[in-house]
């Protein structure tokens, strides 16, 4: 029903790195773009993100420098921090039974239980961690033991917990950039910055981590380098 529609965003999606200084962006598609952001998929609806819109004059002036005055932070008209917040998961896990509790209509059912203990139980087991290393563990041990008779989730130390919540947070950045690309505008995930004082300059706590930033602007021809190249279907793909 959308394929058509949906194929055109994916063609109009490029990374351009030089935007147009004289067409700003209206205020309404960054907010519109982050607001389907939220709707990604996530794991556990755990939702371990935060997104900062880098917005007034002032805020874009002093990111220059810490996405290493590259042309597309020099020339964005507005950029996105995508912060994974790893330490938020007892808030979030709250959060999701308090929902779970507001919709039940009375004595909850066997699917409201099931996640009552799945955000009161597991979610702690997965993402609690202790000075000495004995939950990542017990994580570990449960995976192996589990899993010797039957396919198991692998879940172990804080690298897992790593993967999983930046995992997350690049659906929602990607949703983000299509978004950008349907509203008409261009965008460019940037991974060259200083993680360090972009964390500072965002008065973020130690375990917050930046997964990316996206600058958004009215792209211009030069900030396309070239032809989109991409490895043939069948070296990538594999039907079994």
């Amino acid at each position: 029903m959308y394929a058509k529609e949906f194929q055109a965003i994916i063609e109009h999606r490029r990374s351009n790195r030089t935007f147009d200084p004289a067409i700003a962006i209206p205020e309404e598609v960054i907010k519109r773009s982050l607001e389907r952001s939220i709707l990604s998929p996530n794991s556990s609806n755990m939702q371990l993100w935060e997104f900062y819109w880098i917005h007034s004059e002032e805020e874009k002036q002093k990111f220059i420098p810490l996405c290493l005055n590259q042309s597309a932070a020099k020339t964005a008209k507005e950029m996105v921090v995508f912060v994974t917040r790893k330490d938020l998961w007892k808030k979030r896990a709250q959060w999701n039974m308090d929902r779970i509790r507001e919709t039940a209509t009375g004595e909850p059912t066997k699917l409201e239980k099931g996640g009552l203990d799945y955000y009161g139980k597991v979610m702690p087991l997965l993402y609690r961690n202790d000075i000495f290393g004995f939950l990542t563990f017990v994580r570990r041990a449960i995976c192996f033991f589990a899993g010797i008779r039957k396919p198991f989730m692998r879940f172990g130390g804080k690298a897992d917990q790593r993967v999983t919540v930046h995992k997350s947070c690049a659906l929602a950045a990607q949703t983000f950039m299509l978004s950008i690309a349907a509203e008409g505008f261009e965008s460019c995930p940037m991974e060259g910055f200083d993680q360090k004082r972009v964390k500072k300059a965002l008065n973020l706590p130690r375990g917050a981590e930046i997964n990316m930033i996206i600058s958004v602007g009215k792209g211009t021809q030069e900030g396309i380098w070239g032809p989109r190249f991409r490895v043939p279907y069948e070296e990538v793909v594999f039907v079994k």
